[in-house]
């Protein structure tokens, strides 16, 4: 299910990838020297009443808990989808912007909750946390629910479910967490909302992008993966095989086109594009409403011409089943599997190819 929301890796995300990256190896190396976790600790009455700032800006970036930083680091992965579609510049706006919303939120949020239980909140937990939270705002308004399976027939599982289960664990790992939830939520829904033009006012400069640019994201950079597909987020089986039928009926037309304009090209010998131009002339007419081809009569059959592939040789009754349950129609299975000579294997992988 993590792979609903993309499956290109970290491929164009170089701001997700160095967050990854340079987050989880500072927590890693805190862990190794505790004698410098005093450094990162958020501490809000340090904040504000001796008004180190240092501490705002450490406290709020490096977590001390190695819970806390594996499941913001999934999250952070996950929402990497968002990196893709708005580009680097915007979604680093996004994280700027709530970062500094939050910041603000927090302490408004310590001070509502200190006048209502008449308790001091000291310390939150450290880390990217109030940020993170606030990419759930565009993950639930933008990313589409796609149902995958049922648990019990009552509880729907969807492709956003374990996101919500990891978000569900890091709001419940500290005391406190749910402050900072609360402060990343607020801060995301208005900056979603642009509220006051925020977004406006809070954003990366054109010159900050541009070193960026031109310095980080050759380091962070990923490259494309060799067996990319271009299926977007949501897409389904029918989809995936019509984009391939598409595909090989231009291998075929190209294929006609070259044999029409070469004059002295030899006769190609039987093979799998013969055969498939015999059985399957255009794939985009494959489907389960198509009505079934008349056989010519034997007299208009020329038997020198007649492939030995299109004989009514008998096809198993339980092979065209197993394709049928796998989602094939009983014309492409019958086609496929007297194409095959029965050969369950070699039907199957031609089906799922085309």
């Amino acid at each position: 299910m993590f792979t609903t929301t993309g499956s290109r890796g970290l491929y164009k995300a170089p701001l997700s990838k160095g967050l990854l990256l340079v987050l989880s190896g500072l927590t890693v190396m805190l862990t190794l020297l505790p004698q410098y976790q005093q450094l990162f600790v958020y501490n809000l009455q340090a904040v504000a009443q001796q008004h180190q700032v240092w501490s705002l800006l450490c406290g709020r970036l490096v977590c001390l808990d190695v819970k806390d930083c594996f499941c913001s680091g999934l999250l952070i992965y996950n929402f990497r989808i968002f990196e893709r579609r708005f580009g680097t510049r915007k979604f680093a706006s996004f994280l700027l912007g709530t970062w500094c919303l939050s910041a603000l939120m927090d302490f408004l949020l310590a001070q509502a909750f200190q006048f209502l239980f008449d308790y001091e909140v000291e310390e939150l937990p450290a880390g990217l946390l109030a940020p993170v939270f606030s990419l759930f705002v565009p993950f639930y308004r933008l990313i589409p629910r796609v149902p995958v399976t049922q648990v019990l027939g009552h509880i729907h599982i969807t492709n956003k479910s374990l996101i919500y289960i990891v978000g569900l664990q890091l709001l419940t790992s500290s005391p406190f967490m749910w402050l900072l939830a609360l402060s990343g939520l607020i801060s995301g829904g208005l900056y979603h909302s642009n509220v006051l033009w925020l977004q406006k006012l809070l954003f990366v400069p054109a010159w900050m992008s541009y070193i960026g640019r031109y310095i980080l994201e050759p380091i962070f950079s990923s490259s494309q993966p060799s067996s990319e597909t271009p299926l977007g987020m949501g897409a389904t089986l029918d989809i995936q095989r019509q984009q391939r039928m598409d595909v090989l009926d231009q291998q075929l037309l190209l294929a006609q086109y070259n044999e029409s304009t070469s004059n002295n090209r030899p006769q190609p010998q039987s093979g799998l594009l013969q055969w498939t131009r015999l059985l399957f002339p255009s794939l985009r007419q494959r489907g389960q409403n198509r009505p079934p081809v008349e056989p010519r009569p034997e007299a208009e059959t020329h038997p020198s011409t007649q492939s030995p592939l299109l004989d009514n040789s008998a096809v198993a009754e339980e092979q065209v089943a197993l394709l049928v349950e796998m989602g094939f129609s009983r014309t492409d299975a019958l086609e496929a599997l007297r194409a095959s000579n029965n050969d369950i294997n070699m039907a199957t992988n031609f089906l799922l190819q085309h």
